[in-house]
């Protein structure tokens, strides 16, 4: 008969749990993988951007709300300001950890001044990654209550023609494709991680459907790696302390603390 074994590590050594957008998978996957920290992850379906902010943010709260605080040292957030979608959260007994971007690209490049740089020089650029390329299309097949369905806006060709006719149909998915017109350029961000070539292909193949010139940009995991070792630099991350939340500032430093009197 054996005995199972039991190992304390200290309480400096409690585990961490992220909550993070699986558009994110890969890198967060492979970083957790390689840390010298423990942590239990999961992972967000991508659709909820496509929800309106407060809608976003409540669900957030509710993950966050929900985590036994006992067992955690914290709570790691592997989301960026994501349209305000993240303004607001709270901490309540442990610290919450959120990475000082505007969207997941800085995270995916490894550097949010790298994101600014790149901005600079070509601000019309679609990105994709292996995550928006696995995750992105399946996930939004199920949501419900997002912003385009409360339009009336998130049904497929065929729904269109059968409700409005062929001519409107036709409208509605020329002016639904629109959006493509304000870019110049789609950017693979290569991480080196799953079927690059496959990913490579897939990006040129739709900016040669769009009529946009391809690039392709070497990513990077300093971001993803520095969150799951605890490596919380004032520069790249908000450490959102119990008592306090998270506000959007509008400026360059993106987001700050404010003072909520939230705890449990």
């Amino acid at each position: 008969m054996f005995k199972s074994l039991s190992f304390s590590m200290g309480k400096e050594s409690k585990r961490n749990y992220i909550l993070v957008c699986e558009v994110l998978f890969r890198e967060f996957m492979h970083c957790v993988a390689h840390s010298h920290k423990i942590a239990d992850i999961e992972f967000i379906s991508q659709g909820w951007h496509d929800l309106e902010s407060s809608e976003m943010k409540r669900r957030l709260q509710e993950k966050i709300d929900s985590i036994d605080e006992s067992r955690y040292g914290a709570i790691l957030l592997g989301f960026g300001l994501c349209n305000n979608g993240t303004a607001g959260l709270e901490a309540r007994k442990i610290p919450v950890v959120i990475p000082k971007v505007h969207d997941c690209i800085s995270i995916l490049l490894g550097s949010h001044e790298k994101y600014l740089d790149n901005f600079s020089d070509a601000p019309g650029t679609y990105y994709l990654s292996s995550g928006w390329i696995e995750r992105d299309s399946a996930n939004l097949e199920d949501m419900k209550n997002t912003v385009m369905s409360k339009l009336g806006l998130d049904m497929t060709y065929d729904q269109y023609v059968e409700k409005y006719g062929k001519e409107n149909a036709d409208f509605i998915m020329e002016s639904l494709g629109g959006g493509m017109s304000n870019y110049e350029k789609m950017i693979f961000v290569n991480n080196g991680l799953g079927n690059v070539e496959f990913y490579r292909n897939f990006t040129r193949s739709r900016a040669e459907e769009n009529n946009l010139k391809f690039e392709e940009m070497e990513g990077g995991l300093d971001f993803v790696r520095k969150m799951v070792d605890g490596d919380w630099n004032s520069t790249d991350f908000l450490v959102i302390e119990p008592g306090c939340k998270m506000v959007a500032t509008g400026l360059c430093d993106i987001m700050k603390l404010e003072k909520c009197h939230c705890g449990k």
